[in-house]
């Protein structure tokens, strides 16, 4: 009977990947390659934004959070849609007004090149290690699959194919390839969501939902949690989601690559809001799974299940709980959200390695083919450094969403802050920027590794706000030790990013 499982499992990769490379088409340059020549749609922009940040951490951990806990990622969702909306109308026109295809051009323009490469070797590193977390669990559920079947293989082997087939329509298609076969992989996994939800519904006896209400397992406000150590406590969850978004949405590579490749500035507008919407969306439906599986199984432990973890809840359901060939389909969906996240991780890093790292510093010219030459083979490169990096996540004893956040947050507030002090700091130079992004890189190690509070560590999205309130202290402070500089209005034409940016 699983043979029909891993029937539509085999159809989906093959389909999804003859997909990327139709809808390819031909690039002709990096620009092409990276940012679609800015003709992609909308809404097919904001669909790839949201399968690129939703992955198989929200897939599989949030219905486990909520399984044990209450609704916490709605409430993270209401501060996504806030910092989404700051990014649209503060953050967004800088990149808008000039022809850039990496977000850290702006530094290069604001403060310089140094500025410019430390924030994406930093954004290198920190891709690597939480798409390394986000691959490793892609893998849970087929690994849970096969060995159902009787048929046992290791993570590694199933992270290695699944980069494969990714890598391949990656390398030909560029950023179209990337956003068309994310927006269809995203319909797949909530169109599954939904399936499971009304399968659970169906098999709920009535007044279900009233014993969880009463249990307090659809509480999506937290106002008694310990808004420190507590990730869910109410200021955390909207202030700290605030903010964490704005520097995931507004500061980071991986996301503002997509917003680049829309038509105009409403455009890009339209897609970064509405990515806010339907993820707070998106967290809903996976927690009412989480909710009605806690139904589903009396409120039993996972350890009174058999199972090692919260994230083996929904997994499990799908593999025991649902008609042969149903299960595929949903594993498929599995499989888009790691695919979707992983291709535009690909995409993200080469651009960056391309455009902030070897255009900015090379002493040769480089002509339009040479350039995308260049680009797919950084892409080849970092797939196959995803791949060795993933294999270095083999078990945790947290959630993956949790520590894929926390591996984020750690250094998403140097980032933003860089941006934030260029905006508003104006005496700021090159020296205070990069003083002040290290520095935050190194007190939040301190923090992150080091502070505990009531023997718990601190609640991740603080490590955001945290962040870039030091790069604004620590730079802001290093502005009064020179003479201020008048101001002069940026060339947002990157070419000029090295003789025209502002001091």
């Amino acid at each position: 009977m699983r043979a029909l499982d891993l029937l539509v499992i085999v159809a989906y990769l093959i389909v999804i990947a003859a997909i990327g490379l139709r809808v390819s088409g031909r690039q002709r340059s990096a620009n092409d390659y990276f940012v679609s020549e800015r003709k992609l749609k909308w809404w097919a922009v904001c669909f790839s934004i949201v399968a690129t940040e939703t992955s198989t951490l929200t897939v599989i951990s949030v219905p486990g959070v909520a399984y044990l806990g209450a609704w916490g990622f709605v409430e993270l969702g209401i501060g996504y849609i806030i910092g989404r909306t700051f990014v649209a109308f503060v953050m967004l026109p800088l990149y808008m007004r000039g022809d850039l295809v990496s977000a850290y051009q702006y530094l290069g323009l604001r403060f310089g090149p140094r500025v410019q490469g430390l924030a994406s070797l930093t954004f290198l590193v920190t891709r690597l290690l939480a798409e390394g977390v986000r691959l490793f669990a892609g893998a849970i559920p087929i690994a849970l699959l096969l060995a159902g079947m009787g048929v046992h293989v290791t993570y590694l082997e199933i992270i290695v194919v699944l980069a494969a087939i990714t890598v391949a329509y990656t390398y030909a298609g560029g950023i179209r390839a990337v956003v068309w076969t994310d927006a269809i992989q995203m319909l797949l996994y909530v169109g599954g969501a939904i399936l499971s939800i009304a399968i659970l519904l169906h098999a709920t006896p009535l007044g279900g939902l009233g014993r969880a209400f009463a249990a307090g397992k659809l509480q999506v406000f937290d106002f008694r949690a310990h808004i420190l150590t507590n990730p869910y406590a109410f200021v955390a969850a909207i202030f700290g989601g605030a903010v964490f978004t704005m520097a995931s949405h507004g500061a980071d590579q991986l996301m503002v690559q997509r917003i680049l490749a829309c038509r105009n500035l409403a455009d890009g507008r339209k897609a970064v809001i509405g990515s806010g919407v339907f993820v707070t969306f998106q967290f809903a439906l996976f927690s009412l799974v989480g909710t009605l599986l806690w139904l589903h199984w009396g409120g039993k432990t996972p350890a009174q299940l058999g199972l090692a973890t919260s994230d083996q809840l929904f997994p499990e359901f799908i593999l025991r709980g649902l008609p042969p060939g149903v299960s595929g389909l949903l594993i498929a969906g599995i499989l888009g959200a790691t695919m979707g996240s992983l291709s535009s991780a690909i995409n993200s890093m080469s651009n960056s390695t391309t455009t902030d790292l070897i255009r900015l510093f090379s002493r040769r010219v480089y002509s339009a083919r040479a350039m995308l030459r260049i680009s797919r083979g950084a892409t080849l490169v970092w797939g196959g450094a995803l791949v060795a990096f993933a294999s270095m996540f083999t078990r945790t004893d947290d959630p993956v969403v949790v520590l894929g956040l926390s591996i984020t947050g750690y250094t998403y507030g140097a980032l933003l802050g860089a941006f934030l002090l260029g905006l508003w700091i104006k005496r700021a130079n090159q020296r205070d920027g990069a003083i002040a992004f290290i520095a935050t890189l190194v007190v939040m190690a301190v923090i992150v590794l080091g502070v505990r509070i009531g023997g718990k560590p601190l609640a991740f999205p603080w490590y955001v706000p945290i962040g870039a309130a030091i790069t604004l202290l620590v730079g802001g402070l290093l502005s009064f030790t020179h003479p201020a500089t008048p101001p002069q209005p940026m060339n947002l034409d990157p070419s000029h990013a090295q003789s025209d940016r502002v001091p």
